[in-house]
């Protein structure tokens, strides 16, 4: 998608944390719309059942109502299925062959997690890229050594694509993270236990 920009709170509601904190996927998907972001990713590692792909197709409208961008982590098949962006992740189908799954007009984000990874990154059809860890995270098992503030503003300058920082990312540290050089910061951890009241805080300090 040429030209796209996008907002500089990038929630993630991931179904395994969420259900640590005791919260159902669509009610956090729901608390942080209503807050008024509009970029959503859901991300779930565990087994595609007939219930959790409702689960995203509910997600998805409540997307569509908010005029908030809803985007499917791994599964481009479910992406396409619910009319969702898709973001891809290393170990996942690539951004070149997942294009011929959802289309020439679907948001396709990438993520990296190092330098040769996002030099490789330049050749795929990607609408943005995701940079991270920044800072050590609990919010993935067995993550990439922490790429740091220098390092993320040295990286920057290898993609003129918009950039999404992630990992460890909590309101503390987020402008840092932005004026390193970061378009949008992820925020999955620090959406708890209050997901309303901190998804209206987050939009506040990033301001769009």
């Amino acid at each position: 998608m040429a030209g796209l920009t996008l907002p500089r709170f990038y929630p993630i509601v991931d179904s395994e944390i969420a259900a640590g904190f005791g919260g159902e996927p669509l009610a956090v998907a729901d608390d942080i719309l209503e807050a008024g972001a509009k970029i959503l990713q859901f991300r779930h590692k565990g087994f595609f059942s007939r219930e959790m792909v409702g689960t995203i197709e509910r997600i998805a409208d409540l997307c569509r109502q908010a005029g908030a961008l809803f985007v499917v982590n791994d599964r481009a098949d479910i992406a396409r299925v619910v009319g969702a962006g898709l973001h891809l992740g290393q170990d996942d189908l690539s951004p070149l062959p997942a294009r011929t799954v959802v289309g020439p007009e679907t948001v396709i984000g990438f993520s990296t997690h190092n330098e040769s990874q996002l030099r490789a990154a330049a050749d795929e059809p990607a609408d943005y890229l995701a940079l991270g860890p920044i800072f050590s995270t609990s919010s993935k098992k067995n993550p990439d050594p922490a790429v740091g503030l220098e390092n993320l503003r040295q990286l920057r300058a290898l993609t003129l694509r918009p950039l999404v920082a992630i990992g460890g990312i909590t309101r503390a540290n987020a402008d840092q993270v932005l004026a390193a050089g970061a378009d949008s910061v992820a925020v999955i951890g620090d959406l708890f236990p209050d997901v309303r009241a901190r998804a209206r805080d987050w939009l506040a300090q990033c301001g769009v």
